[in-house]
């Protein structure tokens, strides 16, 4: 029904029904140098259909009709059942149906990591909560891969691109998925004070039966068909004596097992997906490894998830910005468009720096993942991944709302685009370690393996091609490395954030336009003190036309 009060004008929709791939020349760019120009046909199709008004109708009605927790059936039966909305499902369908879950494990095509990579960065742009099951389920497989028994069971499944939603065990199942067991109340990200206890049904040792028993605070997507959990394997608590047990949902005999969801969170974002606190009464599970060694078992599957969680930030700050640029290209304010307007212009092409950096450097990495096989590769997945989830993930939540503010009150409503990637951003600040727990992470990869840091140091060196700049910057951070290391660990979020910015202008020095590079040295590292906040940096030096342009064509 019409107004009849006024016309509805200088209103406009979220941006919908475009190609997500072709917007973008950054990625597509960034998937020709890693030599993954054979799946840009399917990419295209799928971020497609990604950019479809359908798409994004099922990412809204996923996030608004949450997960529903059924502890019980109608006779009393306990089931510990989670109802995921159709929309949900049909989501999850997607992804796997693009082969994502398992590409880089399953394929042997050069470029194949950053063809994963784009796929991830693509889907969650539009919905990020069916992204959490799918990076700890990808995440698993090269931890599994080290327990040839137990892979030899799960394979198959894991490396099925048939979405099965079924809640039946294991080897019912067409294709599976993992979730994870760290967290614990009294410790947080510090797994080593985990109190569940995990005790031997015989003899124990690698690949035995134990049965758990114990808590989690945090138990990622509960309807998962197993999880990886770290619980003690002794009755002291000291530093030793923590395992990695494969805990399926399941038992063996196809009775339900013992893992009770006592409520699922109640979450600022990331509404789509459940995410649970359980206890386990005498849990069934399988040691993976050996006992002592849980934790740097699931660390190893937090360096992967580490990566999903820059990729997840940078797919929020593209969006974002994608979605704040088109709107500023269509309202019109004081007489013109939004984005003809000297301020405006100023935050909208700090959007695009931003959001191309933490591209070029989300892409940087799965090539590192892919020929993690000498050493600066290995410093590019070692001291620069939990780098770069500390500052992308970062900056994420603080331009998430500012693009919001382009949209005045209409980004501030719940049915909007913009809200829903400001409520999701934090989730990745937090998830997998916190910021501290980053810097830290940097810090002691630096101080164990000083020949990585030295060859990545000089590969920067060599990637800012005499920029003065840039130059000066790196030799900023080698001096600030020689601080004694109980000094150093104080100054840990100020040479993360450097060491960051300075390897993102190395990058885009290499790669993008130098419109691009040339604005983001001179607001990044040329000017002290500018850019703290979203536009506040002086464009008159800078290409804002041509940045933009390549930001989102229009």
């Amino acid at each position: 029904m019409a107004a009849t009060t006024h016309e509805v004008f200088n209103q406009f929709d979220d941006l919908t029904d475009y190609n997500l791939l072709a917007a973008d020349p950054a990625l597509g760019e960034a998937l020709q140098r890693a030599g993954a120009g054979w799946a840009v046909p399917s990419l295209s199709g799928y971020a497609e259909r990604l950019g479809a008004a359908d798409t994004w109708r099922l990412a809204e009605e996923a996030n608004r009709h949450h997960p529903e927790l059924h502890s019980f059936d109608a006779r009393g039966r306990r089931i510990d059942a989670v109802e995921f909305h159709p929309s949900w499902h049909a989501l999850m369908a997607l992804y796997r149906g693009q082969g994502l879950i398992s590409q880089p494990q399953r394929d042997e095509r050069a470029g194949r990591w950053a063809a994963w990579a784009a796929g991830f960065y693509l889907h969650g742009q539009v919905e990020q909560g069916t992204l959490c099951p799918a990076t700890m389920t990808t995440a698993s497989i090269p931890v599994l891969q080290k327990e040839p028994q137990l892979w030899a069971q799960l394979k198959d499944q894991l490396y099925s691109n048939d979405y099965d939603a079924r809640d039946v065990p294991l080897a019912q199942k067409r294709s599976i998925w993992l979730g994870m067991g760290m967290t614990e109340k009294q410790g947080g990200s510090d797994v080593r004070a985990n109190t569940t206890l995990a005790t031997p049904l015989g003899a124990g040792g690698r690949g035995g039966e134990y049965l758990l028993r114990g808590h989690k605070w945090f138990f990622s997507a509960p309807m998962s068909d197993a999880h990886l959990v770290v619980a003690r394997t002794n009755e002291g608590a000291g530093s030793g004596g923590h395992a990695c047990f494969f805990v399926p949902r399941w038992r063996p005999d196809g009775s339900k097992n013992a893992v009770n969801v006592q409520r699922l969170k109640d979450k600022v974002g990331n509404r789509s997906n459940s995410s649970s606190e359980v206890e386990f009464e005498d849990a069934w599970g399988i040691l993976m490894g050996e006992e002592g060694r849980g934790i740097p078992t699931i660390i190893e599957m937090a360096t992967y998830t580490r990566l999903n969680c820059v990729l997840g930030s940078a797919a929020i700050l593209r969006q974002a910005m994608v979605q704040a640029v088109g709107y500023a290209r269509r309202r019109k304010a004081f007489g013109k468009v939004l984005a003809e307007q000297p301020l405006m212009r100023a935050v909208l092409v700090d959007l695009a720096l931003e959001s191309e950096a933490a591209l070029v450097l989300a892409m940087r990495l799965a090539e590192a993942f892919e020929h993690d096989n000498d050493p600066v590769q290995r410093a590019w997945k070692r001291v620069m991944t939990p780098a770069a989830k500390f500052w992308v993930c970062k900056r994420g939540v603080e331009l998430t709302g500012e693009a919001m503010e382009v949209f005045g009150g209409n980004g501030y409503v719940e049915t909007s685009v913009a809200a829903r990637l400001f409520r999701e951003s934090p989730v990745n600040s937090i998830w997998e370690g916190s910021g501290n727990v980053m810097c830290l992470d940097v810090l002691r990869a630096l101080s164990r393996e000083p020949d990585a840091a030295l060859a990545l140091f000089q590969e920067l060196a060599d990637a800012a091609a005499g920029d003065a700049h840039i130059l000066a910057e790196l030799q900023a951070l080698r001096a600030l490395l020689s601080t004694p290391p109980d000094e150093l660990e104080v100054l840990g979020r100020v040479l993360v954030q450097r060491l960051v910015l300075t390897a993102q202008a190395c990058l885009l020095r290499r790669h993008a336009p130098a419109a691009v590079a040339d604005a983001f040295v001179a607001t990044r590292l040329a000017t002290p003190g500018a850019g703290r906040v979203v536009g506040a940096i002086d464009t008159r030096s800078i290409d804002v036309g041509a940045v933009l342009a390549r930001a989102f064509p229009a």
